[in-house]
């Protein structure tokens, strides 16, 4: 936590971009530095991320990339390692699902995916289809909140 604290503004900024992209939210964690502990710091972050506007949640997923497609820079490896459960043999499957899904929400499917398989990933879409597009975003704002949070602890740890 030291180095992160101390650490400069300008350092930290496209870090923390990479975790979570809405430079409020990135603001609202720099501004409460020095955090005393890693759990501190997840605190700010999920209570500043759980307040996102539906432009700022968006405007986060527009750099994801699509679950079982691979994109570039520090949080497209975050995502390899995140979709790691990804069997390659899903891929078309994925393709259709992503495609239905964007075509009734509008942007792409996100889901914390650490620790899901490929089918578990297919399930938990197919179970969010019947959503409403406000509710929809309401839960990929959650997912968005899991995802920062682990990609914060991975920062730390690095």
């Amino acid at each position: 936590m030291e180095s992160f604290n101390s650490a400069a503004e300008a350092e930290l900024r496209p870090m923390l971009t990479e975790c979570l992209a809405v430079p409020r939210w990135v603001g609202a964690v720099l501004a409460a530095r020095p955090y005393p502990s890693l759990d501190a710091l997840l605190k700010v972050s999920e209570e500043a991320s759980a307040r996102l506007s539906d432009d700022e949640i968006r405007g986060a997923i527009a750099g994801h990339p699509r679950i079982g497609e691979r994109g570039k820079g520090k949080s497209a490896t975050w995502s390899r390692q995140e979709q790691s459960g990804v069997d390659s043999s899903l891929a078309d499957r994925l393709a259709a699902a992503n495609a239905a899904y964007e075509d009734r929400f509008g942007h792409i499917y996100l889901v914390c995916a650490t620790g899901l398989s490929g089918a578990e990933m297919l399930d938990i879409l197919a179970s969010r289809m019947d959503n409403s597009p406000e509710d929809e975003l309401r839960v990929v704002n959650k997912e968005l909140t899991k995802i920062a949070a682990l990609r914060l602890q991975k920062l730390i740890g690095s």
